[in-house]
């Protein structure tokens, strides 16, 4: 039995403005992965080549063991997407959506579909184009998991959401993932869903990705260091990923903060990072570091 439900390998992909280099991205089955990053790092271009809308100019994807040329009808039959924007016919209403979509799924439920229209109070007789932003959301998780899929991909579906519905999403995505034998891919930049559901955390910026861990290890790599900034000097300046001084001192994330602690103990302060800081500090980090190189 496969151990990951998605392996990209050595992923190249050019475009106008960034490039996607030599990405190699691991989903655990079984497992929430959160897949983060700024606009435009390449979120939403690799979910595309994993769904085989967008091609590689090299590397292969692998999902569930296959690779997607010549076994796409059952490779996608496994799979339930949820796009960040509606993509159903407008003048449909739930019901008939649902109605619209069952035949292209073997496993498809009428009343698993039922189950979600009704726990998420979707009006069934409503029209596509009537619904809120949020009830839209709810519709394409209703019809993304009325099928059984063995992995659901979520390309940034709670951003515009208002936190009660954003609430109710990740209620479903946490009861889902009880069966260990779904997996979710979880892409946003709503960072604070993530800490609450995703237990693996892949972050790609500028293309690359930065790292893939479990969520766990990322909060015990980087810790929050604060002190004076009198201590600072080159090299120490260089043992942080980014900072900030002020009048009263400086405050910045480092993967080395066991060398503050040893060279001046209680001068500074470490403290527990959360993913948002670790995130947003990364990414200052590698600005910084291209303009200064």
């Amino acid at each position: 039995m496969e151990k990951y439900a998605i392996e990209m390998s050595n992923i190249n992909k050019s475009f106008k403005d960034f490039s996607i280099e030599d990405l190699n991205l691991k989903v655990k089955k079984g497992h929430i992965t959160g897949f983060v990053g700024p606009n435009g790092s390449g979120k939403t271009s690799t979910i595309k080549i994993i769904m085989d809308l967008m091609h590689a100019e090299k590397g292969t994807v692998k999902i569930f063991g296959k690779e997607m040329t010549n076994n796409e009808e059952e490779i996608k039959d496994r799979i339930g997407f949820v796009y960040s924007e509606s993509i159903y016919y407008h003048h449909l209403t739930v019901k008939q959506t649902g109605d619209l979509v069952a035949p292209f799924y073997q496993k498809w439920d009428r009343e698993t579909f039922s189950y979600y229209v009704d726990l998420f109070n979707l009006p069934k007789d409503k029209k596509v184009t009537k619904l809120s932003t949020g009830m839209k959301v709810k519709l394409s998780l209703a019809v993304a998991l009325s099928h059984s899929p063995d992995l659901i991909i979520l390309d940034e579906p709670t951003s515009g959401l208002d936190p009660i519905v954003r609430s109710e999403v990740l209620d479903v995505l946490h009861e889902i993932i009880q069966d260990e034998n779904k997996t979710v891919l979880f892409s946003t930049h709503i960072i604070s869903d993530l800490e609450q559901v995703a237990d693996h955390i892949a972050f790609i910026n500028n293309g690359q990705l930065v790292f893939n861990q479990a969520k766990d290890d990322v909060l015990l790599t980087y810790k929050m260091v604060k002190g004076p900034a009198s201590i600072l000097d080159s090299e120490l300046k260089a043992q942080l990923i980014s900072y900030q001084e002020t009048s009263i001192g400086f405050e910045g994330l480092s993967s080395n903060y066991q060398v503050f602690d040893e060279l001046f103990g209680d001068q500074v302060l470490i403290d527990s990072a959360s993913l948002e800081e670790i995130i947003v500090h990364l990414v200052k980090g590698a600005k910084h570091e291209r303009i200064t190189s």
